[in-house]
């Protein structure tokens, strides 16, 4: 059997990070310095003066929303269809994250942490969508303490999902030195902005480290698969009586957690190549 393995190629991906800290630091004016913001707005934050200025001069808009399938379709909108916004800011993820876990909780209970478990497998679904999408995605999340042994406080980490910081290639702490916003380098898989790094917060800081013209090329739709594509796909799954363990594999390959989320080109493959195993058993 031929070996798949390739030789490791550059890709310029667009930055996916994660603002956290106290309230006032200036979280949401560090995200909507970002250029052409879409912004989710889950606490009322934009509408006031000194963001809605800055929210114009860069072009943005601003979708208020506490309901987190709302935010999903929306999400989703912006992966599939064309438009002329270069960043996604969710501010902050932390509110939705917490109503997601008060449904959950009416719906399965807490017994064994089944609430948990509810609310992150829609957290995962938001987040493969987060991973596809053509844009700058900045999270922001208010943050608590962070202990350590005999509860001793280590310092500040985010208040959401425990895994929101694995999407991420860049995790900030934002902090207020006097009048100088900062941010605190927690988490970078970016060579040029390393672990640790601290520095006076802005997005030409940013953009200088970590390339402008990736952060500010214009976004490309991603196709999705169709209703038929995938009642095609459930009907040769059934057929050929495919394992769980391994359409699932196909699944998480794409970053989707459904079949309708899938990309088209990819739905496609494996449509025929089951339509392939049909035609070998025949033969």
């Amino acid at each position: 059997m031929a070996l798949k393995a390739k030789k490791p190629a550059m890709i310029e991906s667009r930055l996916k990070a994660l603002f956290y800290g106290n309230a006032g630091v200036g979280k949401t004016m560090a995200a909507i310095q970002f250029p052409k913001p879409y912004i989710i707005d889950t606490e009322g934050s934009t509408n006031k003066t000194q963001y809605v200025r800055e929210i114009e001069k860069v072009g943005g808009a601003v979708l208020m929303t506490v309901d987190f399938d709302e935010m999903v379709n929306e999400v989703r909108e912006l992966l599939t269809t064309q438009h002329e916004y270069k960043t996604l800011v969710i501010d902050s993820l932390t509110l939705l994250y917490n109503d997601l876990l008060e449904k959950a909780e009416r719906k399965v209970g807490t017994e064994f942490g089944r609430h948990y478990g509810e609310a992150n497998r829609r957290m995962k679904q938001l987040l493969n969508l987060l991973f596809r999408l053509d844009m700058n995605v900045i999270i922001t999340s208010h943050s608590k303490n962070e202990y350590g042994q005999n509860l001793a406080v280590l310092g500040q980490t985010f208040d959401c999902y425990k895994k929101l910081d694995y999407l991420f290639d860049l995790v900030f702490e934002i902090q207020k030195r006097g009048s100088t916003r900062v941010g605190v380098v927690k988490k970078s898989r970016i060579e040029t902005i390393p672990d640790g790094d601290q520095f006076t917060f802005s997005y030409n800081e940013i953009a200088e480290k970590y390339g402008r013209k990736v952060l500010e090329r214009d976004a490309i739709a991603q196709e999705l698969a169709t209703d038929s594509d995938a009642k095609e796909i459930v009907r040769l799954i059934e057929l050929l009586k495919i394992p769980e363990e391994t359409y699932r594999k196909w699944l998480d390959k794409s970053s989707s957690e459904r079949w309708e989320e899938m990309p088209k080109d990819a739905i496609q493959k494996c449509i025929e190549f089951l339509k392939s195993k049909i035609q070998g058993e025949a033969a």
